[in-house]
């Protein structure tokens, strides 16, 4: 049993294989289809497809404006490059507390930590539930801040009959291996605004507008570059990858959200085990099955001798010296810190896997 699990859908074979033998490998025709598609079926927001989630939490970053001397504000519970985006900006992260019953930012935590300095929010979806963003927008309208949403957990999230992918100035979602979708790596930056999403295309490759410079007779494009790009953009071999496993998506969306909603009716009343809150408003992605467990380290060895793989996926990122150590104020970080665990979720597992793993924990450790 794996903890996670690659899917590769047949049609993404061919199409790699289609696209291999074209030779044409950088980003194209089917960079173009992998953008409409997420837009046409999963209600995505003008998303611009780019070689990472990272480069899309860099680009909305950029795209806000953020610079020296502002300040950023998100969770630590989140993977090390949500942070490490803000720092290359040369801008400071505050890192605000989560909320113990869901892993998200605390929105009354948001509050407490805006200064004269702070210029964004960034939202991080763990393990893909909704953070409540409708109080987060509150805020960031009352003090004219930009919102970043991290969905890197959340493609096919749902929030008060949203996606995911259209609430926010920007949201920016994961394609790499582990992922929901995978294009072997890869990301998208979705933009409510047009005249982000058009800034958002041409910085993607060097700050040049494909679609305004066609190449002179000279053979090379006519462009006169204003401001500082970067190579983010996706590949067509990467976004073949996607187009195949986009199809099958829907299915594996609907598995994970069966063994997610097994998952809590079975174990709802486990001693030592607390679920994480659920309201049917916010529909998760369910990327994690995260729990917290009293005596953590018995559960995590009583369950190895099973054969059953669990883990903390990411701990608090404060904790890294870069970002100047951990932050002494956030209780509820700090008792997550000490109780999460994520057990095995995806659609590498049968019922008899999730029988396994409930009668485990069910016994006890």
């Amino acid at each position: 049993m794996e903890f996670f699990h690659t899917h590769i859908s047949a049609r993404s074979v061919e199409l790699a294989s289609q696209t291999l033998r074209s030779t044409w490998i950088s980003e194209g025709k089917l960079v173009q289809a992998f953008e409409r598609t997420l837009s046409s079926r999963l209600g995505l927001v003008n998303p611009v497809a780019l070689n990472s989630g990272t480069s899309a939490l860099h680009l909305a970053l950029i795209l806000s404006g953020i610079g020296p001397g502002d300040e950023v504000i998100l969770p630590p519970q989140t993977f090390i490059a949500t942070g490490l985006v803000v720092l290359m900006q040369h801008a400071t992260p505050v890192f605000a507390d989560i909320q113990l019953d869901t892993g998200n930012i605390d929105p009354e935590s948001i509050k407490e930590k805006i200064s004269e300095k702070t210029r964004a929010i960034i939202a991080v979806h763990w393990g893909g539930y909704p953070c409540d963003m409708d109080a987060i927008h509150d805020i960031a309208r009352h003090h004219d801040l930009s919102v970043i949403e991290d969905a890197a957990h959340a493609l096919g999230s749902v929030y008060r009959g949203k996606p995911v992918g259209s609430l926010s100035r920007f949201t920016a979602f994961s394609f790499q291996a582990i992922k929901h979708v995978t294009t072997g790596d890869g990301g998208a930056l979705c933009c409510l605004d047009e005249e982000d999403h058009k800034c958002c295309r041409a910085i993607r490759w060097f700050g040049i507008d494909r679609e305004s410079s066609p190449v002179s007779l000279l053979g090379e494009r006519d462009y006169d570059v204003q401001s500082v790009g970067y190579k983010y953009h996706m590949n067509d071999l990467g976004a073949a990858v996607g187009l195949g496993n986009l199809e099958e998506f829907p299915k594996n969306l609907a598995r994970r959200r069966e063994m997610g909603a097994r998952y809590r009716k079975e174990l709802e009343n486990v001693p030592g085990v607390t679920l994480l809150s659920y309201k049917e408003s916010h529909q998760s992605a369910y990327w994690l099955f995260t729990m917290l467990v009293e005596q953590r380290e018995r559960f995590v060895k009583k369950l190895a001798t099973r054969g059953i793989p669990v883990s903390v996926v990411h701990q608090r990122i404060d904790r890294n010296q870069v970002f100047g150590g951990l932050t002494p104020d956030l209780a509820n970080q700090e008792r997550f810190e000490d109780a999460q665990i994520s057990i095995p979720l995806h659609c590498g597992l049968d019922d008899e896997d999730l029988t396994r793993i409930i009668e485990t924990i069910r016994e006890g450790w």
